[in-house]
């Protein structure tokens, strides 16, 4: 890579962008390699080879386009990790009807934004995991259920027609219509085998998924990544545990793990960490917050793990932007993101001018190229914010990049937290918090966490003459939002810092918590 002046980079590539949707690429690695090991699920004791998973595919897209579903439609996934979860993702992109991820720890609250402003028409569920009745959870949402009908008619979702309770596998024959078109699938596709590419991953390779299928590192770096060069995703758990991973990574001799650093803590401070065998271990990625040397150091050392390579990027951007590779020190291993993925550009821009800044100066990262969303669905004032007239994509992060092209993220515009490598968005725990009749205002931020990465905090102002404790908040919170939107941390105030403006000050808020934190005198679940 030639040195560069100012900051903005341009990467081709030796071998030019997959064309092929999704199907049709996915087709051809089944063709390669019928008999190898495409998905494994422990706790489903189930294993499925590529002309296996080939065919379970094309019998539940045959399903989906009997039940009506047609190219453009929305179809929402309700689930932990699983083999369905698996095969409702390709039977989708089969007949061009557009996934919907929808995280398992919501509630029904949450779930119903979901569905209205996605406009979801058809729902996957499972029944139960641990102390979530999904069922439960779509009855009180959605009492219509009950009468048993061919389709669901309900005014407060009305464009939910179906819902499917899991065993999604129909085994109709009736023919496959058409596949989907390649311009949806062109991003995710692409971005997913140049990772691979960049990981030296092949047929050989098996990954154990840690992270969750919802989410963008999971559907497209671990499921599309794995799918796009015949290797075999290994499926330890539904949720996370670092102990089943571990089991599978020893019992499956997977060579790669994704992850992000909290899981990986977990992992190597489980308390039978030493009875499994990671000698298999070669490579995966590691990302969704900043990665500790010493955590590095021990990933590679005592996880065998000697390629792990950090990632960065977000789901508007398919997700991947930038990845070191195994040939980068270990210093630029930990101090960067490494650089982007070939056929991408990126550029760091001063916030106030937007021009390009030089060499070593911060500013805002910005990303353009194939990999970039076309836009919030029904939102389209909200995407014009985020992409402008050229292409180009504003990421809200702050970081510089070096003469090399390699970029060092050094902080973060938008307000949202990243939580263990779930984004969260404060404004959507604020509006939950005024429904209760004490709260009078609130502002959520973050704080830093060593473990986590960061935390969510929270500053309440109550209605005159009321009281509240923090731990009635969290108790309000508990069953209504995600477990981890939760404030970990909470203040009540009279008052709020603000501008001349009327707008509230967060940063003053996150700095005089992070000053007591750091002094040890702010408690988790206590009036701070």
């Amino acid at each position: 890579m030639n040195a560069l002046a100012q900051s903005y980079c341009h990467r081709g590539g030796e071998v030019p962008l997959l064309g092929s949707t999704i199907t049709e690429h996915f087709l051809s690695v089944v063709a390669r390699f019928p008999e190898r090991e495409a998905v494994v699920s422990l706790p489903q004791q189930c294993r499925l080879t590529y002309a296996e998973l080939g065919s379970s595919i094309d019998r539940l897209a045959s399903g989906l386009a009997n039940l009506g579903f047609k190219r453009g439609d929305r179809v929402g996934i309700w689930s932990t990790n699983n083999i369905e979860w698996l095969l409702v993702q390709m039977a989708s992109a089969r007949i061009g009807v557009i996934l919907v991820n929808i995280n398992p720890a919501y509630r029904p609250r949450e779930l119903e934004f979901a569905l209205r402003q996605s406009e979801v028409q058809g729902l996957f569920v499972i029944p139960q995991f641990r102390s979530s009745d999904y069922i439960g959870m779509l009855l009180d949402l959605i009492p219509e259920m009950r009468d048993r009908g061919p389709e669901i008619k309900t005014k407060r979702l009305p464009k939910l027609k179906r819902v499917i309770l899991y065993d999604p596998v129909d085994r109709d024959d009736t023919p496959l219509p058409a596949p989907g078109f390649t311009r949806w699938h062109h991003n995710i596709l692409n971005n997913a085998w140049l990772a691979a590419q960049s990981m030296h991953f092949d047929e050989h390779d098996r990954l154990a998924v840690a992270v969750p299928f919802y989410h963008c590192f999971g559907m497209v770096l671990a499921n599309l990544l794995c799918l796009s060069v015949g290797a075999c995703i290994v499926i330890g758990c539904e949720h996370f545990d670092a102990g089943q991973v571990l089991h599978a990574i020893s019992a499956e001799k997977c060579s790669a793990i994704h992850g992000v650093p909290t899981m990986f803590i977990e992992m190597l401070e489980h308390e039978n960490f030493s009875s499994f065998d990671l000698s298999s271990l070669r490579t995966g990625i590691m990302a969704g917050a900043p990665c500790p040397p010493e955590l590095m150091t021990r990933v590679i050392e005592d996880m065998h793990c000697e390629e792990i390579l950090i990632g960065y990027g977000e789901t508007e951007a398919s997700p991947l932007t930038h990845l070191t590779t195994r040939d980068d020190s270990f210093e630029r291993r930990i101090e960067t993101v490494g650089h982007n993925l070939p056929h991408q550009e990126v550029k760091i821009i001063d916030t106030a001018s937007q021009a390009t800044v030089a060499i070593g100066e911060i500013g805002e990262i910005c990303f353009r190229g194939y990999h970039i969303m076309r836009g919030y669905y029904g939102e389209a004032d909200k995407t014009a914010q985020a992409i402008d007239a050229a292409g180009w994509l504003s990421s809200g992060d702050l970081g510089t990049m070096d003469i090399q092209g390699y970029v060092r993220v050094t902080g973060r515009r938008k307000e949202m937290i990243i939580r263990g490598g779930e984004n969260i968005y404060p404004r959507e725990i604020e509006d939950f918090l005024f429904t209760h009749p004490k709260i009078a205002e609130v502002a959520v931020f973050w704080v830093p966490d060593s473990r986590l990465g960061e935390q969510v905090a929270a500053w309440i102002q109550l209605h005159a003459n009321e009281k509240m404790t923090a731990a009635e908040v969290q108790a309000f919170c508990r069953g209504n939002i995600a477990h981890f939107k939760i404030p970990e941390y909470i203040r009540f105030v009279d008052d709020f810092p603000m501008t001349v403006t009327g707008k509230l000050q967060k940063y003053k808020m996150s700095e005089t918590m992070t000053a007591l934190l750091q002094r040890d005198e702010l408690k988790p679940g206590r009036e701070n």
